[in-house]
């Protein structure tokens, strides 16, 4: 589950695994069930209409009530209030197309996710309506919540899926970079550079951050701030392209991509200008702004442009370099790992001290990882002890990637915190093993199609947005209070 090309699949068995105690099930779309007079007598409680259905306002409360207990970060009231409005719009334009298109999730299926749920948090299904009465929601609104969900899952992964294409030349471009870093020792190497004043190419990357130029100078100063900071962290030694992953994870207005190898004419002049004097992998001294907000760059490689070079497939075959696909030998790491998944009721502070007192009982050798694991993980590993198998370099999530490579064989991590949780890290064994030329195409597709599912996501819900039919009537004031 931890390995990177099953990353969307692995999320959304986080999110189900997580959800029985979640309060989002009380979003429920309560409203959406009734009659149409009913619409017509309750009108000052509806939100927005959308399409042939509607948000109402008590569906934001609940939504912000439920964010407020997850004890997130949250931005002013009024931001907030219509940045929930805007994702349940979404959320219900989803629903909408996926029954448009015949995507149902049966009882039986619902009653199956609910025994699993159960039996990952070790309750029986009486005991979860218990805890989910609780909460003051019915079991029949949790029913309902969980068949939206994976209505929505589904809809959105045939929908993207479809959109995603993944040419031979990307793959081998991307073996071709990944066989040079191996060969160049785990750094990447730069192509030729330019002699001062002949045509070159550049590969530049950005993360953007929108602000709308009629937004207010909160607004404004709010997106700069955030860039900043972002250009702060790609400084460092991070993954760039990942950096702006996980800000568009928190933001799904904050974009990234990799604008490929262009010549100075054809980027951005803004671009350009701010780029002029930058080298390979680094990142440039300041954010751009545009009219549409604002950009940090950095300049992945730069090459000389060689005129009527032939096509690469077109060129006289040349003596075997790192560049040439070919069996390399990478570092292969058995390790075991306990998660605790992220989810409402459990700190990262809560999650943190449970995962040390099981590494204190593991150094103190008064417990054995294993059975830990077995006992208290909340992945598909557990049942193995946590083992995770064979990993090679890029096989993991960076974080536990980067985690698990600074321990010594037998040693036991501090707790480390990923996209799936929090991971208590053993390594048990490592080996050199080769990496076929096959295995490589695999692995390299699976990273490639990650790299675009973010894209092609955003794209989607933009598309799907822009072809609905919706109007706001009242976000602003509660449900609770008077039109």
């Amino acid at each position: 589950m931890m390995r990177r090309n099953r990353f969307k699949q692995a999320l959304a068995a986080m999110i189900l695994a997580g959800a029985a105690f979640m309060p989002q099930f009380a979003f429920a779309q309560d409203g959406s069930k009734t009659s149409g007079d009913s619409k017509i007598r309750n009108i000052d409680g509806v939100a927005a209409v959308v399409n042939t259905g509607y948000v109402t306002r008590k569906e934001i409360d609940d939504r912000i009530a439920a964010l407020q207990k997850q004890g997130t970060k949250l931005p002013d009231a009024t931001t907030l209030r219509k940045t929930v409005l805007e994702r349940l719009i979404i959320e219900k334009i989803q629903l909408q197309n996926a029954e448009q298109e015949g995507v149902v999730v049966s009882n039986k299926e619902i009653d199956k996710i609910i025994g699993d749920i159960a039996a990952k948090n070790k309750l029986t299904v009486a005991e979860l309506k218990v805890k989910i009465a609780a909460t003051g929601s019915t079991y029949e609104r949790y029913r309902q919540m969980l068949r939206d969900d994976v209505i929505i899952s589904r809809y959105r992964e045939r929908e993207i899926e479809g959109k995603i294409k993944i040419s031979d030349a990307e793959i081998d471009n991307f073996i071709t970079d990944r066989n040079r870093a191996v060969a160049g020792g785990g750094k990447a190497t730069r192509s030729t550079p330019a002699v001062k004043g002949e045509p070159e190419e550049i590969d530049v990357a950005q993360i953007f951050v929108p602000a709308d130029a009629g937004a207010g100078a909160g607004a404004q100063a709010e997106a700069k701030k955030k860039a900043e900071a972002l250009l702060r962290e790609a400084r460092g030694d991070v993954d760039f392209l990942q950096l702006g992953a996980m800000a568009a994870k928190d933001n799904p207005k904050i974009k990234f991509q990799e604008l490929g190898y262009r010549t100075p004419d054809r980027l951005p002049q803004l671009f350009y200008e701010a780029v002029r004097n930058t080298g390979s992998g680094q990142v440039a001294n300041t954010v751009v702004k545009s009219p549409a907000g604002y950009h940090v760059l950095k300049v992945l490689d730069r090459r000389a442009l060689v005129a009527g070079a032939p096509e690469p497939q077109q060129a006289a075959p040349q003596e075997s370099t790192p560049s040439t696909p070919q069996n390399i030998m990478v570092t292969q790491t058995l390790s075991r790992h306990i998660l605790l998944r992220s989810r409402a009721g459990l700190t990262d502070q809560d999650a943190e001290r449970r995962l040390a007192g099981y590494r204190d009982q593991v150094r103190t050798k008064t417990a054995d990882f294993g059975e830990l694991a077995k006992k208290y993980s909340e992945d598909g590993s557990a049942a193995n002890g946590g083992n995770l198998g064979w990993m090679g370099p890029g096989d993991l999530v960076p974080e536990f990637d980067q985690a698990m490579n600074r321990l010594q064989i037998g040693e036991v991590s501090n707790p480390v915190k990923s996209e799936f949780g929090w991971h208590l890290i053993q390594v048990l064994e490592r080996r050199e093993a080769q990496l076929t030329v096959e295995k490589q195409r695999q692995f390299a597709r699976a990273a490639i199609r990650e790299r675009k599912f973010e894209q092609a996501y955003q794209d989607w819900l933009r598309e799907l947005r822009d072809t609905a039919t919706v109007k706001i009537i009242n976000a602003d004031d509660p449900a609770s209070s008077p039109r």
